[in-house]
């Protein structure tokens, strides 16, 4: 059973029924109901609890909230508008007699192309949207879907699967939040910047470090904030340096040095997790980041607001579990090198990944001498590294693992000439942006082209590991997420919070917010789902896919 879902006004919902023939690329209407905003959560909360539909909706980050505030979860939706951005240039369709070229605005279908809107604080809006019909839109999906072979649409029916599973996990721990301790945030940013300030002042340690890259540079008014003030007091102390780039300073030997680092730190600290942020993001003790599921190129996931995919660890002891609950950290090791393994069914490497550290496994096979030249040689293979140690290496891996090695390498000429390639279930990448050369093409003009073809060679070689990649988290994640919902909860209790739940992602870790009693079943249920998505991804592939878990009352210490 599914329902397109749409919004026709703020009072209203729209509920279709419909029937699909993925074959045929058809879908038929079967019924047409309008339920009234306020009854709306409910008729979707009993259709879920006696159907299990599949919700049809143009996009999770923007209906499904509302939902979750009124206790509502749902198991399975399509999201219109990240399906489209798979399938509109999809390697194995047929695709632009459904998704014309059309100036931006000019019809209901361009408006489909258009990333869903963010977060804005503006009175009016300068233009107004274009509204879209969600099923016309899901009818051009489906006919663009017929065009693929048989098991080239399976594969991309995974893949939407799991990114519109992604998009309502996204939604869903936006909503629950990661349980932060504002008291032990503010201790931290204390004890490593002083008091707090009053606005538009530096706190004491900064201040009193500013004082001495003032001094030790002569510069009695200088702002070190200002980058261009500080370039030019450095170039003035000697310092041959065309950036203030922590990388450029720091092998310089002057005085100024180590204090100026230290204050780029600080600063950097205080910037990105420091008071302005606790006040705007930590909410009712739960730090609730926005998640864009699919935000970046290759299919990771991206945020749009509370940096959840760059949480340094120094903040990480402010995430503290509810009384009676802890966090489930769970790690996937060496997810790239092993999605390189199972794609290219390279034995050798397949065999290496066997024990839980891969780059051991390399080294103990002799392909290398050492771990540390493993780990240089697999990143120069999936990265295109050509200088220092992977460089030395890489020549050695084409002979201990030929199939491997030779998907990279055709993945990167593919990238140099212009070309497509694609993840494991079909995510497709852009073509290069470089022209081919032309007559009369002068040397620089040459020279730059080929650079610029390198260095998409470079992207593309990666693409098909890190895409990949993405797609075993995701399908790791949705079996998570579906195994979590069999654990006991308390009842009448919230559907997603009320038990053990998923609160945070970053690309191959995942932290589980959960009843104590219940920690040792969701450990397991974490390494289960990791091989549930493997032999989805790869059937009987050798490869292993391991996965370590932690238990802890906070996120400073996982490992321990």
């Amino acid at each position: 059973m599914q329902f397109v879902v749409s919004r026709p006004n703020e009072d209203t919902w729209r509920f279709r029924q419909v029937d699909t023939d993925a074959s045929a690329g058809s879908v038929q209407l079967l019924d047409d109901t309008l339920v009234p905003s306020a009854q709306a959560p409910g008729w979707v909360a009993e259709l879920e609890s006696s159907h299990s539909p599949r919700w049809v909706w143009a996009d999770s980050a923007r209906i499904y909230p509302e939902l979750l505030t009124a206790s509502v979860r749902v198991d399975k939706a399509y999201d219109l508008r990240l399906a489209r951005a798979i399938i509109q240039n999809n390697q194995w369709t047929t695709h632009d007699a459904f998704f014309p070229r059309v100036e931006p605005d000019a019809t209901e279908s361009a408006s489909w192309r258009r990333p869903a809107p963010k977060r804005s604080d503006a009175l009016f809006e300068a233009k107004p949207r274009v509204e879209a019909d969600e099923l016309a839109e899901y009818r051009r999906q489906h006919a663009v879907l017929a065009t693929a072979t048989a098991e080239h649409r399976g594969r991309l029916t995974y893949l939407l699967a799991a990114e519109s599973a992604g998009a309502l996990i996204g939604a869903e721990m936006t909503f629950a939040g990661i349980p932060w301790d504002a008291k032990i945030h503010d201790q931290i940013l204390s004890d490593a910047l002083g008091p707090r300030p009053a606005a538009g002042q530096r706190p004491a340690k900064l201040e009193t470090l500013a004082y001495q890259i003032r001094d030790l540079l002569e510069a009695p008014a200088l702002n070190p904030d200002s980058p261009k003030d500080l370039l030019k007091a450095l170039q003035r102390a000697g310092l041959p340096v065309k950036s203030t780039a922590k990388w450029e300073i720091k092998d310089h030997k002057h005085p100024v040095v180590e204090p100026l680092l230290e204050y780029k730190r600080l600063q950097r600290m205080m910037t990105a997790n420091g008071w302005t942020w606790m006040d705007e993001w930590i909410r009712n003790g739960r730090f609730r980041p926005v998640y864009v599921p699919g935000g970046v190129v290759t299919g990771r996931w991206g945020a749009d607001g509370g940096g959840a995919l760059q949480l340094p660890h120094f903040v990480r002891p402010a995430a503290v579990a509810d009384p009676g609950w802890c966090f489930v950290v769970a790690d996937a090791a060496q997810l790239e090198p092993r999605i390189l393994a199972a794609m290219s069914g390279d034995h050798a490497m397949a065999q290496a990944s066997a024990g839980h550290d891969l780059y051991h496994g390399i080294a103990d096979a002799g392909v290398v001498e050492s771990r540390s030249h493993a780990k240089f040689g697999m990143l120069g293979a999936m990265y295109g590294g050509t200088t220092g140690v992977s460089a030395q290496v890489l020549p050695k891996f084409r002979v201990a693992f030929p199939r491997a090695m030779a998907l990279v390498e055709s993945a990167a000429r593919a990238g140099e000439q212009g070309g497509l390639v694609h993840t494991w279930l079909g995510r497709t990448s852009a073509p290069g942006n470089f022209a081919s050369s032309g007559e009369g093409e002068d040397a620089s003009s040459a020279q730059d082209r080929r650079t610029r073809a390198r260095s998409y060679g470079r992207f593309t070689r990666n693409f098909i590991c890190q895409g990949t990649a993405a797609e075993w988290a995701l399908l790791w994640m949705t079996q998570v997420r579906s195994r979590l919902r069999d654990l006991p909860r308390d009842e009448g209790s919230h559907p997603i919070t009320g038990g053990a739940h998923l609160v945070f992602f970053l690309h191959d870790e995942i932290l589980i917010h959960t009843p104590q009693h219940l920690a040792e079943q969701v450990a397991e249920i974490v390494h289960e789902s990791a091989k549930v998505a493997g032999s989805v991804l790869f059937g009987k592939s050798e490869v292993e896919f391991p996965v370590t878990t932690a238990v802890n009352v906070s996120y400073a210490n996982p490992k321990d």
